[in-house]
C-alpha cells in the first residue's frame, strides 16, 4: 500500500489546487529563463539572417548595432575588389514609430541593395522586391499582410507590402521591414517641404544622402574572416568586425547589463519559490500531524513516513513543472517579449526543482519525526 498516494486520493480536491498554484510560479520562474534567452536570441538574430562574415562600419567605432556609424556608399565597390571577398552589400538602419490601421508600430527599416548581401533570408509568403522603389517585405511579426499599403517619410510615399520574411527582429525585438536601399535612404534624408524651402534660402549646401551604416561582407571559401578584416581595416582605413566578434560585441557588451538583471530576477524568483514550496510542504505535513502519529503508534517505521513525505513533494514538483510548462508553450505567443526555451534549460530547471523539494521537505520531516505517538490519542 502506497501511503503518498492514499494520502492525495483522500485530499485529491487540495492536492490539485496546491499542485495548480505551484504550477504557476513555477511558470513564472519557467518564463524569466525564457526572456533571458529570447534576449540573446532577438540579439543575435538580425546577424544570423544576414549571414555575413565581416561587418564593416565607419573608422574607430564598434558599429553600427553598438555605436553610430555612417560611411559612404561607393565603400561596397571599395571593399569588393578586396582579395577573397566574394561579394559585399551595403544596408542601413532606421526606427519608425508610425500608425497604421488604428494601431502602432514600432519597426525598423533595413535598406538593401537586392541581390546583394543584406536583405531577408528567406521568403515565406508573397515575393521578392522586383520594383526599385516602394515596395517592402515585412516580418511576420509586425502583424501586415501581402498587399498592405503604408505611408512612410515625411511626404507620406506609399509604399506596398510583397513578400513576408519570419524570425528578424532587431535588440529590442521590434519587427522588421526590409526595403530597397535607395528608398532607406530616401526615408532617412528626405525633408519636409518647408524644412526644403527653408534649406534653399540658406544655399547650395546640401548634407549628403549617399551614406550607409555599414557593409556586409561574405567570403570566399578558404580565406580567414580575421584576415581579410586585417586588411580592411589596415589599408581602406575602416573598421571590421568578424561575425564572431560582432556576436560577441551583442552578448557581452550591448546586452549584458539586460541579461544580468533578468538573470537576478530569476535568481529571486527560484529562491521563492523554494520558500514557498517549503511552506507548503511543511503546512501539508502539519495536517496530517495525528495521521502520522498514529502510523508511530502502530509501529510504522520512520521510513515509511519519510516515504510519505517525500514522495507528495517530488509528486507536486513534477506535477507542478511539468503544467507549468505546458501553460508558457500555450501562451507563448501571447508574451510581447521573445521566449526562448532549449531543452537543455528545461532540464536544468527541472533538476533544480526536484532539489528543491528534497531541501523543502526536510522541513516537514523534522517535523514528522519529531511526533509524539500519544498525540494519536488526544482528542
Amino acid at each position: 500500500m502506497n501511503l503518498a498516494w492514499r494520502d492525495i486520493r483522500h485530499n485529491l480536491g487540495r492536492f490539485l489546487l496546491t499542485c495548480l498554484g505551484l504550477s504557476l510560479l513555477l511558470a513564472v520562474v519557467i518564463t524569466m529563463a525564457g526572456i533571458y534567452r529570447g534576449q540573446t536570441a532577438d540579439a543575435l538574430a538580425l546577424t544570423q539572417a544576414v549571414d555575413a562574415d565581416i561587418w564593416v562600419v565607419e573608422a574607430g567605432t564598434n558599429g553600427p548595432f553598438a555605436e553610430a556609424s555612417r560611411i559612404p556608399g561607393d565603400t561596397r565597390e571599395v571593399v569588393s575588389r578586396i582579395n577573397g571577398v566574394a561579394e559585399a552589400g551595403a544596408i542601413t538602419f532606421q526606427n519608425v514609430q508610425m500608425e497604421h490601421a488604428g494601431r502602432k508600430l514600432r519597426l525598423q527599416i533595413i535598406g538593401y541593395e537586392p541581390s546583394r548581401p543584406g536583405g531577408p533570408p528567406r521568403i515565406v509568403a508573397g515575393r521578392d522586391m522586383t520594383r526599385s522603389h516602394y515596395e517592402l517585405i515585412a516580418d511576420r511579426k509586425t502583424g501586415l499582410a501581402v498587399g498592405e499599403v503604408l505611408q512612410l517619410g515625411r511626404r507620406g510615399h506609399d509604399y506596398t507590402v510583397v513578400g513576408l520574411t519570419s524570425g528578424v527582429v532587431n535588440l529590442s525585438g521590434d519587427a522588421i521591414v526590409y526595403a530597397t536601399l535607395r528608398d532607406a535612404q530616401e526615408l532617412q534624408f528626405e525633408q519636409a517641404p518647408a524644412a526644403v524651402r527653408r534649406e534653399s534660402s540658406r544655399g547650395p549646401q546640401r548634407t549628403p544622402s549617399d551614406l550607409v551604416n555599414a557593409v556586409v561582407v561574405r567570403l570566399e571559401p578558404n580565406f580567414a574572416a580575421a584576415e581579410v578584416a586585417d586588411t580592411i581595416r589596415r589599408w581602406k582605413h575602416l573598421s571590421a568586425l568578424t561575425d564572431t566578434q560582432q556576436a560577441e560585441l551583442l552578448t557581452r557588451t550591448v546586452i549584458e547589463r539586460a541579461r544580468r538583471q533578468l538573470g537576478l530576477f530569476m535568481g529571486v524568483l527560484t529562491a521563492v519559490s523554494a520558500v514557498i514550496i517549503a511552506l507548503i510542504i511543511y503546512t501539508l505535513t502539519m495536517d496530517k500531524i495525528r495521521a502520522i502519529a498514529m502510523l508511530k503508534l502502530i509501529g510504522a517505521p520512520d521510513r515509511t513516513i519519510v516515504g510519505l513525505i517525500l514522495q507528495q513533494a517530488l509528486l507536486m514538483g513534477g506535477v507542478g513543472f511539468m503544467v507549468g510548462t505546458l501553460l508558457v508553450y500555450a501562451f507563448n505567443g501571447f508574451f510581447p517579449k521573445n521566449i526562448a526555451m532549449l531543452p537543455e534549460d528545461l532540464a536544468m530547471l527541472f533538476g533544480v526543482v526536484v532539489l528543491v523539494c528534497l531541501l523543502a521537505s526536510l522541513l516537514g520531516v523534522r517535523a514528522a519525526l519529531r511526533v509524539d505517538p500519544s498525540q494519536a490519542l488526544t482528542g
